[in-house]
């Protein structure tokens, strides 16, 4: 069920808590170019998975897969290892200095060659001139391809463990800096990741796994719902057991996490009849599971707004990224 939620219509606001807007948006002036605001550079470079020693080689599906009659929480599918390149996009703010250690913001989903992502980037050049945000460097990561069980997006967004931050932080974080001349910060205070999606389960997966690596996490129609395979009996849920038992379950770790999902998302009962496919019930309930471990916490119900909420994220994206970073001091 639905927890309580404070109206805002087409504001937004900084305190924790859930959060009603819409169904009318009014995108937020951080999101454009603003004359006499320093720009950052945007950058873009290549992995080839034939280099990297995690998810090499990749996989893909042959057919969609059928529900295990022997066990509805999976599918049957047949898969085939694939060579993909994975594109990087680098956003280094006006006002980083050279060997200095810089915050981090890890995105997931991140654009393709030679269609690099300025409109996150226009918002962070807003906030950092603002001192709203500090001055991060945003590493954007595409997925390996597909999606869902079977995929290489799958596994390595849907998969309960530690392994793609894993990736990340061993193999993807080293050549961004050898490339660019940058040093990110180990104050894990001071890396965020985000994604949407699968993308948004992936982010709350890398630091739920790697506290001492990430601990701020920023979810759009996060996947918190059954999409993991192989099966694992430790997660039989995938990310439903986030809200089903892990969260209620352990200590509470020191991480800070907004969520924001549509109330037209992702309703799927059909593929699996496992219960746990429904993306508005797995974010609310994700919401009163983090208020009863006193987590630090914004949620965000869009009226009117569908997967991704496309239509909400210009005017909630300048806020959350501000509510995200809140509390970080440089060490």
């Amino acid at each position: 069920g639905a927890p309580t939620f404070v109206r805002l219509d087409t504001k937004t606001s900084l305190a924790d808590g859930n959060y009603l807007v819409g169904p009318t948006y009014v995108a937020a002036p951080e999101t454009k170019v603003v004359e006499g605001v320093p720009q950052g550079k945007v950058q873009q470079f290549q992995i080839d998975s034939k280099t990297t020693q995690r998810f090499n080689p990749g996989i893909a599906r042959d057919e969609f897969g059928t529900p295990d009659p022997k066990n509805p929480k999976t599918l049957i599918v047949d898969i085939h290892n694939i060579d993909y390149k994975r594109t990087i996009t680098v956003y280094i703010p006006a006002q980083y200095v050279p060997g200095s250690a810089a915050p981090l913001l890890v995105t997931h989903d991140g654009p393709g060659l030679g269609k690099p992502d300025m409109n996150t980037a226009h918002i962070l050049d807003n906030l950092i001139a603002a001192k709203r945000i500090p001055a991060l460097i945003m590493v954007q990561i595409a997925n390996g391809g597909g999606d869902a069980q079977g995929h290489e997006r799958g596994k390595e967004y849907d998969t309960m463990s530690g392994l793609y931050a894993e990736y990340i932080q061993h193999e993807v974080l080293p050549l961004v800096e050898k490339n660019y001349g940058v040093k990110f910060t180990s104050d894990p205070e001071g890396r965020a990741t985000m994604g949407t999606s699968s993308g948004g389960s992936a982010a709350l997966i890398m630091a739920w796994y790697h506290p001492e690596w990430f601990r701020r996490v920023l979810t759009l129609s996060g996947t918190f719902v059954n999409q993991q395979w192989p099966f694992d009996p430790k997660t039989p849920g995938g990310a439903w057991d986030f809200h089903e038992s892990l969260i209620p379950q352990s200590e509470r770790k020191p991480i800070r996490l907004y969520m924001a999902v549509g109330d037209r998302d992702n309703y799927n009962p059909n593929v699996m009849r496992d219960g746990m496919h429904d993306w508005v019930e797995a974010n609310h309930r994700m919401a009163k599971v983090l208020k009863d471990k006193g987590y630090p916490y914004q949620y965000y119900f869009c009226q009117d707004s569908g997967h991704g909420i496309g239509n909400a994220r210009a005017q909630l994206m300048p806020s959350a990224l501000e509510w995200l970073w809140q509390g970080y001091q440089a060490r």
